[in-house]
């Protein structure tokens, strides 16, 4: 286990790794980075027109960028996009810069919770369910093989997984510790 200054939240669209994300930056007074929000802030454009435009190699190469930089600093709370660890770089900078924490619910949850929302491009197919299926068999073994702590998100509240992801941050950190020394 690395000494981990950050925690890092992984996981598909819709399982709340932005919602989680600030009340864990609320809970640590650390700040919050949303990698999807620092690239439509630093593009000057949203992630639908920039996969419009770019097309998702474009979108994925962004993507990188802001990682990298963002996996540079210390003391942050980051919550990526959910295909961030398609990129082998990705998955290596947030393993050996953080805590990697990987959210997960149930599909029918994620459908409940992104049923109105019309910024996600992926999403924006006949088949929904059906896409998030084929996105999750690609994208599961990657989120499992990146996370340090695996937790269901849509099993409890908020707090409570603040709470838990909290005492396994703190349980991690105090075993690296144990084992440096």
């Amino acid at each position: 286990m690395k000494d981990a200054e950050n925690i890092y939240l992984i996981g598909l669209m819709g399982v709340g790794k932005t919602t989680i994300g600030k009340q864990l930056a609320k809970a640590l007074h650390w700040p919050f980075y949303d990698s999807d929000k620092v690239i439509e802030e630093t593009t000057g454009a949203n992630i639908t027109t920039i996969f419009s435009y770019e097309g998702e190699a474009g979108f994925r190469e962004r993507e990188k960028i802001v990682i990298h930089e963002l996996t540079q600093k210390r003391g942050i709370i980051l919550a990526t996009g959910g295909g961030a660890v398609l990129a082998p770089e990705n998955r290596q900078a947030l393993k050996e810069n953080g805590f990697v924490v990987y959210l997960h619910c149930s599909l029918d949850k994620i459908l409940h919770r992104t049923r109105h929302d019309t910024q996600r491009p992926l999403l924006q197919t006949a088949n929904p369910r059906q896409r998030l299926q084929t996105l999750l068999a690609e994208r599961g073994p990657l989120y499992q093989d990146c996370a340090d702590f695996k937790i269901d998100s849509g099993a409890s509240t908020g707090r409570s997984i603040v709470k838990t992801i909290l005492q396994q941050y703190k349980k991690a950190q105090t075993t690296h510790e144990n084992l440096a020394s």
